[in-house]
């Protein structure tokens, strides 16, 4: 599998991994590979082939059945729940349903990684303003989740799974609710993302967004993976 060249370090690491939804059959099926610092990969495959399982695993949102992952050096096994927290502030996440917060504004919504961070208002307004700017919604950063709509949702939940510069991306479908110029925007703002170190995970069953774009994919058929390089 080709990684990106900017350091050995792994960020990623499964071995043999599976994944089940309590009794049911087996959503994922001895799944190993790894990712580089600095990586950039999409995750491809048909609807129902294991895509969300895959990032849920990534997130810690599930945890698997079988196997090992190992996240930034870290056996998830053995991970204290105490620990958790911290190991998931290094990881920016862009759901498919948003999760946004709807008694918080754009702008508070965004700002929320910054402020947990422990970062100075003065020093949140101008990187708030300027990405939200950047993604298109510079006019509603006042505005309330439920009073846009669902791509100007989500590109404020992507915005704000990017506001920290995270050493861990992962995006499902992130580019779902959108047209292809604001598609291609968001896609070179997780270019330029990854060119500063983060790791990008993103799952997409767009495969003309897909050939637009020179990055190795993990391609997930019946919750088994095949790893497909780039053309």
């Amino acid at each position: 599998m080709r990684q990106a060249s900017v350091n050995s370090k792994t960020v990623v690491q499964f071995d043999s991994v599976s994944l089940r939804y309590g009794n049911g059959p087996e959503a994922l099926q001895d799944i190993s590979f790894s990712l580089s610092a600095g990586s950039f990969h999409f995750v491809t495959g048909p609807s129902g082939a294991g895509k969300s399982s895959l990032l849920r695993l990534l997130y810690l949102a599930q945890y698997p059945s079988a196997g090992v992952i190992r996240l930034f050096g870290t056996d998830t096994r053995t991970i204290r729940r105490q620990e958790v927290p911290m190991l998931r502030r290094r990881i920016g996440v862009v759901f498919q349903d948003f999760r946004l917060l709807d008694h918080l504004s754009a702008f508070d919504n965004v700002a929320l990684p910054l402020r947990v961070a422990g970062l100075r208002e003065s020093e949140i307004r101008p990187h708030v303003k300027e990405l939200l700017e950047w993604v298109g919604l510079a006019e509603h950063l006042d505005s309330r989740p439920s009073t846009l709509s669902g791509g100007q949702q989500q590109r404020i939940a992507i915005a704000r799974a990017v506001i920290g510069r995270p050493e861990l991306l992962v995006a499902d479908e992130p580019t779902g609710n959108v047209d292809d110029a604001i598609a291609m925007r968001l896609m070179y703002l997780f270019r330029e993302l990854n060119r500063t170190g983060t790791t990008v995970v993103i799952a997409t069953h767009n495969e003309a967004l897909v050939a637009r774009f020179d990055q190795p994919r993990l391609h997930i058929a019946q919750g088994r993976l095949a790893v497909a390089e780039a053309a």
